[in-house]
């Protein structure tokens, strides 16, 4: 039997949830087929086989949480009861051998590994199997610290302790909250929040107790962008095989104004400002298993085609489950425009441990005033920028959205932003 285990998933991932089995058991595997999903606090990862053979028996159902090393399926190798049979002989020889010196040790040596290798339960060394029937513990209730998921002797010893403890304190043991009886009157549809949710509810609420969040505005009048697009849309698209959005404009403004007001692209470790000379831009995108933000990396180096090239390739991952850690890790700043949904105003929540974050909005025609007697249909954007005051000033921060809104109502001048 060959054993399949949760691989290291990446730094500070340690666990994740059964998303989907891609095999089920009884199904032939080829070396290389992917087996398993599991859905982490940031990506989905496929489980592949190292060997070829037949799944016979999967250990945990869609919707289980698994951990680094857990054993999470069995492989039957191609061909193995043969194999199985040719090595009889030699085990027959040593058990010969072993029952003429010490016919005790034998039989106990072979009853503890036919139950470690017994797929339906718990992995343990012979000694914590002793001792946890001795005691009459259950394995299965038992937290292992080896990073290979393997129960020792030490890890009972710890969990008896911890129920000793429990039990002469009754009183610190707070009562298990019921959940809340459904009306039959009312009815009510109860869906599991997936593990990327929660992460997502979680970080948003850790950036609200953190950060000292607070969020500017001003608007845009969008109609010198919109004409240079229409104009340069057709050539653009024939010479780099991308269409001109507004995404890469915006991007290009953000970096010219992260370069005026540098503590919008900083973040605060301990007591210490740490100060970016890199601009690595993250895009909030929204996926049906929630919001994720892939990053641009070293968007100040790349064009305006070499962005929206970027851009695209990040969203088509997004949207099929394909994003790496490397995508998602780090960043500077953020952008989101939640124009593309139709809001027209909203303040964004900062993507910790980042500063700031702008917020596109839908363009939409409203009467401006060109002077004291002139009105003009406009097309305007309002556009929203929240900042973390801990070490960002309301004098930066206005700043700062104005050096965006100069340089998109005067798009030709994003070539002169070095």
């Amino acid at each position: 039997m060959i054993e399949i285990k949760v691989p290291e998933l990446a730094e500070s991932v340690t666990e994740g949830t059964v998303a989907q089995w891609l095999k089920q058991p009884g199904d032939q595997i080829n070396k290389g087929d992917d087996i398993v999903e599991l859905e982490t606090d940031k990506v989905n990862v496929e489980i592949s086989a190292d060997e070829s053979g037949t799944l016979k028996e999967a250990l945990f159902e869609e919707g289980d949480t698994v951990k680094v090393g857990d054993v999470i399926a069995m492989i039957e190798e191609a061909g193995g009861s043969s194999s199985e049979k040719k090595e009889e002989p030699k085990a027959e020889k040593k058990e010969e051998s072993q029952s003429k010196s010490e016919p005790e040790a034998s039989s106990q040596e072979t009853s503890q590994s036919e139950s470690s290798d017994s797929p339906d339960r718990p992995i343990a060394t012979p000694s914590a199997r002793k001792y946890a029937r001795e005691k009459g513990i259950n394995l299965s209730e038992i937290s292992a610290r080896d990073p290979l998921g393997r129960i020792r002797k030490e890890d009972i010893e710890e969990h008896e302790s911890k129920q000793k403890k429990s039990e002469s304190k009754p009183s610190q043991q707070p009562a298990k909250q019921e959940k809340p009886k459904d009306d039959p009157a009312k009815p009510v549809e109860r869906v599991k929040m997936s593990r990327r949710r929660q992460t997502i509810a979680k970080r948003l609420v850790e950036a609200q107790q953190t950060a000292a969040m607070l969020t500017t505005f001003n608007e845009i009048d969008m109609t010198n962008i919109m004409e240079l697009r229409k104009r340069r849309k057709d050539q653009f698209l024939d010479n780099n095989g991308v269409k001109l959005g507004f995404m890469s404009f915006f991007t290009k403004a953000v970096i010219g104004a992260l370069k005026k007001y540098p503590l919008l692209n900083a973040e605060i470790q301990d007591d210490e400002i740490v100060m970016k000379k890199f601009y690595d831009i993250g895009m909030a995108v929204s996926t049906d298993d929630g919001l994720v933000v892939p990053v641009v990396r070293d968007a100040d180096r790349l064009d305006f085609a070499g962005i929206e090239k970027e851009i695209g390739n990040l969203a088509g991952k997004a949207k099929e489950k394909k994003l790496t850690l490397g995508d998602l890790q780090g960043g500077s700043f953020t952008i989101t425009n939640g124009g593309i949904f139709g809001s027209l105003w909203s303040t964004p929540i900062l993507n910790t441990p980042q500063v700031g974050i702008l917020g596109m909005h839908k363009i939409q025609m409203r009467p401006v005033a060109i002077d004291d007697d002139t009105f003009e249909n406009r097309p305007m954007m309002y556009v929203a920028l929240s900042y973390d005051h801990r070490i960002v000033d309301g004098k930066e921060a206005v700043g700062f959205l104005v050096k965006v809104k100069e340089l998109i109502e005067d798009p030709e001048s994003l070539l002169l932003e070095g």
